[in-house]
């Protein structure tokens, strides 16, 4: 990939072997994050996956908007709560049952169960708007 698409860091290499995360840019200057799974529930993720069509010869397989939501919460960046928060609105119902038996495991070992809170107030938000 790094043959392939210009680094967005310095020791993109070295970075992606310690976060496994791959930190890309399109030669139009966009962003790529490809994510190097490890862990059962990211076996999960590509497993659930199906084809989306972006357009007229662009079909990307995506995750669905369930494992989205863990993946964002899990990360817990401010724009990624951000981008959970829209995820919640624009979807609607999810099954918040399934995030949260994937999320509240991935918290446990990171240490951090405010995440989990987080998922609690996106699910009220979610609820008010229907």
């Amino acid at each position: 990939m790094l043959a392939a698409y210009p680094a967005r860091i310095k020791d993109a290499r070295d970075f992606a072997s310690r976060h496994r995360v791959v930190l890309l840019r399109t030669p139009d200057g966009v962003g790529i994050d490809v994510s190097l799974g490890a862990l059962p529930f990211e076996e999960r993720v590509i497993s659930r996956a199906s084809l989306f069509s972006f357009g007229r010869g662009l079909d990307l397989r995506t995750c669905s908007a369930e494992d989205l939501m863990v993946l964002k919460l899990f990360a817990s960046r401010p724009l990624d709560i951000r981008d959970a928060e829209g995820v919640a609105v624009r979807q609607g119902r999810l099954d918040s049952q399934y995030i949260e038996d994937q999320l509240r495991p991935l918290a446990e070992i990171k240490g951090e169960p405010a995440i989990l809170a987080t998922l609690a107030r996106l699910r009220e938000l979610a609820a008010s708007l229907e």
